[in-house]
């Protein structure tokens, strides 16, 4: 039996990577210049003048004085490799040393290769989708190496598939062969099978490495993508209609990149007040009028219905989202970790709390001071955090409307998302805060 021969076009697009661009011939003892380009050594190092600078054949980069290039061991191997794989119509076996057993094929390798290559091609600066008919061919060009990025992940997926065949086959070839052995080497077929398997969970851990990364490029595309088209509109005739569109659009992108942002945050039951309820899953609470006997707890809030989110962060951007639908009262926001919470302090940047809320069931502010006009209640409000700018953002999710900014802020600790339900009030205020997940 031989293993399947690579595809025409996998075998296409590596031969490509493999020719010198001064002889257009396979690499001969390939070399790299100091700008990362790959030639033969001979094509690269015939005599020149030593007071004549040396320019790149490829990115016409200018080096003095000339660098002395040395053989690139790497693609050197990679090139016998694959020469070896064109003059050979099945794969080179070779025996294991008294044993006749068979290594797992390296199509792997050959494949990765080849994602590599490809992910290499796609660098095209934004600035150059925003050019009119660019940005349309720009936009085709996303689409069409997100496809092909789909097919090889495709691709390498079924080349796993092929080389968990192979790892059976070859169990079952080295069980057969340890069987006539079995009273000398008992112990050696465990050792083989462990190898064998070993060998294909790391093939395995490879290929889903490479598959998130291709998928993760592919998130990345796909934003590029929406940018393109948010570039494109902006290059249309400005009429009525689209002077009121695009803010609105503008705005929810804005909110779309905040989102990008999204982290999964649940409630710590061991900073919430007595009084507060909540939810089995922790990602629930509201006011009750009945005090819980709990034990106690320093970090926990004595006076205020309050309670923290057990993730902590400090560096980076994060984004989470609150339904706050149906309540009179609220409070949400993020708080550094050393805050008073043994006594009733108002929520305020200078003591630590950063945030936004609803009062007397009509009245919006940004912490105590800054009173807020929206045109319309928040029905969930989405909350983002720049900790290297020092950013608080507050949007309502609905509409794509910022509530309101805090900037300039200094952070030097760990924060925390804050969540405050407000009193129950007979009833009146008896709705959760409900966390729920970013769309």
């Amino acid at each position: 039996r031989h293993t399947p021969k690579l595809s025409s076009p996998i075998r296409k697009t590596l031969s490509h990577q493999f020719l010198c661009a001064i002889c257009l011939d396979v690499f001969t003892d390939p070399v790299s210049t100091p700008c990362g380009h790959n030639f033969c050594k001979n094509c690269i190092t015939e005599p020149v003048d030593a007071d004549v600078p040396f320019q790149c054949p490829t990115c016409m980069k200018m080096f003095y004085p000339k660098p002395e290039l040395q053989v690139n061991t790497l693609i050197s191997e990679m090139v016998d490799t694959f020469r070896r794989a064109e003059q050979r119509p099945a794969r080179q076996e070779e025996v294991l040393p008294g044993l006749g057993l068979k290594p797992l094929p390296l199509l792997l390798c050959v494949v990765f290769l080849s994602l590599l290559l490809d992910c290499m091609k796609f660098n095209h600066p934004l600035e150059e989708m925003s050019k009119g008919k660019k940005g349309v061919k720009m936009e085709a060009e996303i689409q069409q190496t997100i496809e092909e990025m789909r097919l090889k992940i495709e691709e390498l997926k079924r080349s796993v598939e092929l080389g968990k065949e192979d790892a059976d086959r070859e169990m079952t070839d080295g069980a057969r062969v340890f069987a006539a052995l079995k009273e000398y080497v008992e112990k050696g077929e465990a050792k083989l099978t462990e190898a064998i398997r070993e060998k294909q969970r790391q093939t395995e851990l490879q290929a889903e490495g490479f598959i998130r990364k291709m998928e993760q490029d592919i998130r990345e595309l796909k934003k590029r993508k929406t940018e393109v088209e948010l570039l494109s509109v902006l290059q249309l005739e400005e009429t009525a209609e689209m002077k009121e569109k695009l803010p609105k659009m503008l705005a929810m992108a804005k909110l779309r990149r905040a989102q990008s942002y999204a982290v999964d945050v649940t409630l710590d039951p061991d900073t919430a007040n007595a009084y507060l309820f909540l939810s089995d899953d922790e990602k629930q609470v509201h006011d009750t009028y009945r005090e819980k006997a709990l034990p106690y707890n320093s970090e926990r809030f004595f006076y205020s219905a309050a309670v923290l989110g057990k993730q902590s962060f400090s560096s980076g951007r994060f984004y989470f989202e609150v339904q706050v639908e149906g309540k009179g009262e609220w409070t949400l926001g993020v708080a550094r970790e050393s805050i008073n919470r043994r006594e009733d302090i108002t929520p305020r940047p200078a003591a630590g709390f950063w945030t936004v809320g609803l009062s007397n069931g009509n009245k919006y502010k940004a912490g105590p001071d800054v009173a807020l006009s929206l045109q319309s209640a928040p029905k969930k409000v989405g909350v983002f955090v720049d900790y290297e700018d020092g950013l608080v953002s507050f949007y309502d999710v609905d509409t794509a409307a910022l509530i309101y900014s805090f900037t300039g802020c200094s952070f030097t600790e760990k924060l925390y998302p804050y969540f405050s339900p407000g009193l129950e009030n007979d009833g009146w205020n008896s709705a959760p805060l409900i966390i729920t997940p970013v769309n």
